[in-house]
């Protein structure tokens, strides 16, 4: 084999490795969110621990870098922050928890805050969106059809990581999981993930 074809091998053998692994860290670095109530913060160990509306408990741990932002009881942004002095959840806030896994740990990248707001869950298929009145119509397992405003700001668990809610593209017969609380009247979401 003439020299200059073995280094060219050499070269795209040494480029397909680095794409692979530049692709397994990408992959590594999707960021996911879930919704629950505050158990336990641990300043010492830092992290907190979450328990879902499913039973489900995730501990994450937080760093300089997580991002804090509380909301207060009209749904309105209050405070922002970075870092273990923002992260100030009670136990028993609502939250959603941003993300990343590597093996079995979990580093939140942002924490929204909702306070004792009085969430509810539910589930059902998607029948309407509505992105000019940022509305999702969704038919619950009973069969009843009810309508929420998704916030612009509202965190959506995609099978790709976590995107907006006003970038959200749903699609009707899209099986849902909302969580959502009552402001002014209104069922607002701020976490909806794909099921």
């Amino acid at each position: 084999m003439p020299r200059t074809l073995k280094i060219k091998s050499l070269l795209i053998c040494f480029a397909w490795v680095l794409g692979t692994a530049g692709l397994q860290a990408l992959a590594q670095d999707v960021v996911h969110a879930v919704d629950g109530t505050v158990k336990r913060v641990d300043k010492d160990a830092k992290t907190i621990t979450v328990d879902t509306a499913e039973g489900t408990e995730h501990v994450f741990k937080y760093t300089s870098h997580t991002a804090v932002e509380s909301f207060d009881d009209a749904g309105k942004l209050t405070k922002k922050g970075v870092g273990e002095a923002a992260v100030g959840a009670k136990d028993g806030a609502h939250v959603v928890v941003h993300y990343t896994e590597k093996g079995a740990d979990k580093t939140a990248v942002a924490v929204r805050d909702f306070g004792k707001a009085d969430a509810h869950v539910a589930k059902g298929t998607v029948t309407r969106v509505d992105k000019a009145a940022h509305t999702i119509v969704i038919k619950g397992e009973d069969g009843a059809e009810k309508t929420f405003h998704l916030s612009k700001d509202a965190s959506v668990d995609t099978e790709h990581g976590v995107v907006r809610g006003a970038d959200y593209v749903g699609k009707e017969g899209e099986h849902v999981t909302v969580h959502y609380t009552k402001i002014g009247g209104d069922d607002v979401v701020h976490f909806l993930k794909r099921i």
